[in-house]
């Protein structure tokens, strides 16, 4: 039987075969996971929809397989219906659709926390493809990992503190600016010095795809920015106040989830910004639900996931999902719906402690915001200058979409609701 590469939804045409976990003459058992390959954002498993003998690889790794292709010949002793469509995991008839929170939920509760985690069906421990990947890149042996994914998989998280120099990607705004290391002191110059003069990294994977879309952006959306600088104060002390309350107790309530609310109250005085151009209807197509983006720096590149039907979530809602997806992004558990279908996104360059940025519409969308770093600076309040929690935020648009004049009142209205958050609890 042959097994061609399934529709992996959103309308996704291709994929790239990132590696085989069979070889030729290999026996299969229904299910098993015999490859892994990346979409345009999401990196999925795929089972094998047949039982048998393992006959030919039809692609090599690293090879990008259109929707259709060949991908794998196995003999089996039966032929199986003609019919038959290969399920992948969290998709095909006899799913039961689960929820990203329940999903999130389950995760801390399988699986065994101390020693190994549990095996897959060719007795390797389990581990999602982008763990599997990274260990293989640095030399980890999974069977020492403990998990903390479902059934007790190995997640990317997991492997950080068996990698010397990983740092855990966040979506958190940090509030004051790393330290700089003098220049000169023993800590700057304590990095070793390549042996070779140059090192030459193939473009593959999310860094492929994400480069492209940045270019179909730079050279098809005709962008323009917009930026105002405002006092955080008011939502730094509602923040404060809100954590120590029942509502949000045991959640991580950040700035980030207060200013994707403030975006999405925005939003909906300012439906224009959430739309896209149709070049071959000629049409603009407003949307009236939020999809949002929410950009997260992941070892495998940036990745942006989003919050379905966004407008309709509280603040705690909304605080629990922006959590649960960035988890999701950084395990490599993402699926192809959850990474596209966004109709606006916030990215936050905050967290690397840089004030603010200019980035780049996400193709499909209208505009994008910036959230930079929060810190305390001189500031003049009620005519007196004072120490104050300030902010900037950067709006990048598509000026087909949107004039200067909307960019900026939108703008001007989330800054205002930062400032007096108050006007966000009714909305809470």
């Amino acid at each position: 039987m042959e097994f061609r590469l399934p529709d992996l939804g959103e309308g996704l045409a291709d994929a790239e075969l990132v590696s085989w976990q069979v070889q030729v003459g290999d026996t299969v058992e229904l299910n098993q996971v015999i490859a892994e390959v990346e979409t345009a954002k999401a990196q999925v498993a795929l089972p094998s929809p047949f039982a048998g003998t393992v006959l030919e690889l039809l692609a090599q790794a690293g090879d990008t397989v259109p929707v259709g292709a060949p991908l794998i010949r196995i003999g089996t002793a039966v032929e199986a219906p003609a019919e038959r469509q290969a399920v992948l995991v969290g998709y095909g008839p006899d799913s039961e659709p689960v929820s990203r929170r329940a999903r999130a939920a389950a995760a801390p509760a399988a699986g065994t926390r101390s020693g190994a985690p549990v095996g897959d069906s060719m007795g390797r421990p389990a581990a999602t493809p982008g763990a599997r990947k990274l260990a293989r890149e640095i030399g980890v042996d999974l069977t020492t990992v403990a998990g903390s994914g479902p059934e007790g998989a190995v997640t990317l998280n997991d492997l950080h503190g068996a990698r010397p120099d990983a740092r855990a990607a966040d979506v958190i705004p940090i509030h004051t600016a790393p330290p700089v290391t003098p220049v000169g002191s023993a800590a700057s110059t304590a990095r070793p010095i390549p042996a070779e003069r140059e090192t030459r990294t193939p473009i593959a994977g999310i860094r492929k795809r994400t480069a492209a879309a940045m270019v179909a952006s730079a050279q098809h959306i005709p962008q323009a920015s917009t930026f105002v600088t405002t006092d955080f104060t008011g939502s730094m002390e509602l923040l404060d106040h809100l954590r120590a309350t029942p509502t949000f107790a045991g959640l991580t309530l950040t700035p980030l989830a207060l200013v994707a609310k403030a975006t999405l109250v925005a939003l909906s005085e300012f439906p224009d910004l959430n739309a896209s151009w149709d070049e071959a209807n000629q049409e603009i197509v407003t949307k009236h639900y939020v999809n949002l983006g929410i950009a997260v720096a992941t070892e495998r590149g940036l990745m942006v996931p989003n919050l379905k039907d966004a407008h309709s979530h509280s603040l705690r809602a909304l605080s629990q999902e922006i959590s649960d997806i960035a988890q999701l992004a950084r395990g490599g558990g993402a699926t192809p719906a959850e990474l596209t279908g966004g109709t606006f996104t916030i990215t936050n360059v905050g967290v690397f402690g840089v004030d603010t940025g200019v980035p780049l519409v996400n193709p499909g969308e209208a505009a994008i915001l910036c959230l930079g770093s929060i810190r305390k600076r001189p500031w003049v309040h009620r005519d007196e200058l004072a120490v104050r929690w300030v902010t900037t935020l950067g709006l990048s648009f598509d000026h087909r979409l949107i004039d200067g004049e909307q960019g900026s009142r939108f703008l001007a209205s989330i800054a205002a609701l930062l400032e007096d958050p108050l006007t966000l609890l009714g909305r809470v």
